[in-house]
């Protein structure tokens, strides 16, 4: 669910968010329209205002664990757990957490990836919210919300900074709701006029909360563009 369906239509923060988000083109690799939230967090208005409106959606609802997913859930996840009196749980790639850990594995396009959590972090009962700054096929969300039910949390809802409108319409990921502030940028003011996007390719099936592919394609120079890799 996008925040300007509920509630914030028309609030000037959105807007600010959205431009103060730089698109990258070709980075990491070539066709990729990378979405770079480190201009958002060099505006302290703007990076507060993004904290403010989650800060505001989730400080009465009982949530005791923030849980941030590897490396820009970090950026915003401390923050808001401090904010709204919860603690905030890293959710990491392999091998980067000491002590004892459990794992979640997840499908990527090519190959898999896994999510570890130190295995002490969150007790059964407790009420949690996983962030992130951008979902796109749902697939690293997923197996947060996994990791998290195998200890016994209760999953709120999962919050994202950009969300691609193919997700709209799609709010819930494995039963969850997902709340998004805005849609990814599809180019940047040096870019206007070099690159347009012309045609977007969805491919996503949610069967039983998963999304298997999502993909937004670039006609106008040719080649692929996937957005950030969430």
């Amino acid at each position: 669910m996008y925040a300007a369906e509920n509630g914030l239509k028309g609030d000037p923060r959105l807007e600010a968010i959205h431009q103060a988000i730089r698109v990258v083109p070709d980075f990491p690799k070539p066709g990729i329209m990378f979405q770079d939230i480190t201009t958002l967090l060099l505006d302290h208005k703007v990076f507060k205002a993004t904290v403010d409106i989650f800060v505001y959606r989730y400080r009465d609802m009982g949530i005791s664990v923030v849980a941030g997913i590897e490396a820009r859930g970090f950026m915003f996840g401390p923050s808001i757990a401090l904010a709204i009196g919860a603690k905030f749980v890293p959710l990491r790639k392999p091998r980067k957490l000491p002590g004892k850990v459990i794992s979640e594995a997840y499908e990527l396009e090519y190959g898999t990836d896994c999510l570890e959590m130190h295995i002490d972090a969150v007790q059964p009962g407790e009420r949690a919210l996983v962030i992130d700054d951008l979902v796109a096929t749902g697939g690293t969300l997923s197996a947060a919300i996994r990791l998290l039910e195998r200890v016994g949390a209760e999953v709120v809802e999962c919050a994202c900074v950009i969300g691609l409108p193919e997700v709209k319409g799609h709010c819930r990921l494995n039963g969850k709701p997902v709340y998004i502030l805005v849609e990814p940028r599809l180019v940047d003011n040096c870019c206007r006029g070099i690159r347009q996007f012309s045609k977007i390719v969805v491919k996503n099936t949610f069967k039983s909360g998963t999304v298997t592919s999502i993909y937004v394609n670039s006609m106008s120079l040719g080649g692929d563009a996937n957005t950030n890799d969430a």
